[in-house]
């Protein structure tokens, strides 16, 4: 008898993601729907990764993340945020921001939590919640602007109410929370059990003179927080896999337990690396007026085009309606713009859990810009 396995993800399937990338390479098509740049990384930062592995630096470093590289991050968040952190027990390397996020739920989940998840929402978050035992609370953000009604917030937190899941910037929508947000989050978690996941991995990629609102500006707020972040995002090596997770020591430690018999430790050389290339605060200070451009770039071409811009404040990601094109679904229409006009798209249905369709397309512009003008004049053929 051969066994069989009781699924624990048994309505997932193969994601759209993965049905565009393949369209996409099938059709020759140009991919503005997966978060990845085509542009070159620093060549600095990888002459540091060759230089760390030329000196040795091949073998496992500390379960907790490279010291040096934790320093750099802690001088950073204090720099950025006010917020001073002890790299020794407030910082943990990770292999990506995902890995950090499903590492700090399944620290602090138990059957039957609940998780206040608010759509739409990155891919992982459900399923990370389900595999845990605990349930999805699943709250709309208020379409065209992605906003969070409060009010509805405080309706739906209950006596199981473990968690609350923040993301901004905000994939893929590019909306970010303000300083009124974060007030209103204050009242509801004031007095509770509630603890905070936030996933920050766009925060230097925000547009317009938003500031980036982390839980790492208010104590009151960090101190009931896991802050998810990722290098990949920030230094155009998304390939890398590597990110960190910041939490006050006490949730530390207790996520430090699940992450030792998981991953144990990160990648070496580009710690070392990392840890140098830090020092250069510009590198990651001028990456948010970086992406404006490229934002701003394909908005002006698609300017041209029947498509409707809405507002993208952060991220990798710009959100366009088609509802003055056609009415067809967003997963079809995305899959016939492969097809038949060699644009590859994320239908933004992909990110609810009951696939609802707003008419809307997710388009990554952290593209050449000859890539992005060349999406534009193919998709002005419509």
């Amino acid at each position: 008898m051969i066994p069989t396995i009781q699924s624990k993800l048994p309505n997932i399937g193969t994601t759209i993601f993965t049905v565009m990338s393949v369209l996409a390479n099938e059709h020759k098509a140009i991919n503005l729907g997966q978060g990845f740049p085509d542009y070159q990384m620093s060549e600095e930062l990888i002459s540091l990764v060759n230089k760390a592995m030329q000196a040795g630096h091949n073998q496992y470093v500390h379960m907790n993340g490279l010291p040096a590289l934790r320093e750099q991050l802690a001088e950073k968040i204090e720099g950025l945020y006010s917020t001073k952190i002890n790299p020794d027990a407030e910082i943990t390397i990770t292999p990506g921001g995902t890995y950090a996020i499903y590492t700090a739920l399944t620290t602090i989940l138990q059957p039957g939590d609940e998780v206040i998840v608010f759509e739409p929402a990155y891919d992982s978050y459900i399923p990370n919640i389900e595999i845990n035992g605990a349930v999805p609370v699943l709250i709309p953000l208020v379409y065209p602007d992605y906003k969070i009604d409060w009010e509805l917030v405080k309706q739906k937190v209950t006596p199981k109410t473990k968690l609350i899941m923040l993301n901004t910037p905000h994939n893929p929508t590019g909306a970010v929370l303000g300083a009124d947000d974060m007030v209103q989050l204050q009242q509801i978690v004031k007095g509770t059990g509630i603890f905070i996941l936030s996933d920050e991995v766009y925060e230097h990629l925000i547009f317009d003179g938003k500031k980036h609102e982390s839980m790492l500006r208010y104590p009151d707020l960090y101190e009931r927080s896991f802050v998810c972040f990722s290098f990949g995002k920030v230094y155009n090596c998304t390939g890398w896999k590597l990110g960190y997770c910041v939490a006050p020591p006490e949730l530390m430690k207790e996520f430090r337990k699940v992450h030792q018999f998981n991953c144990f430790t990160c990648n070496s050389p580009v710690q070392f690396a990392l840890a140098e290339f830090l020092k250069q605060k510009e590198n990651y200070l001028q990456l948010g007026a970086f992406l404006q451009q490229k934002r701003d770039c394909l908005k002006t071409m698609m300017q041209q085009t029947k498509f409707k811009v809405l507002p993208s404040y952060g991220s990798y990601f710009q959100l366009y309606s088609y509802a003055g094109i056609t009415d067809e679904s967003e997963k079809d229409f995305a899959i016939r713009l492969t097809k038949e006009y060699g644009v590859a798209t994320i239908p933004t249905s992909a990110f609810y859990k009951n696939g609802e369709d707003n008419k809307v397309l997710r388009f990554c512009f952290s593209k050449n810009e000859a890539t992005l003008e060349e999406a534009a004049n193919r998709l002005m053929k419509l």
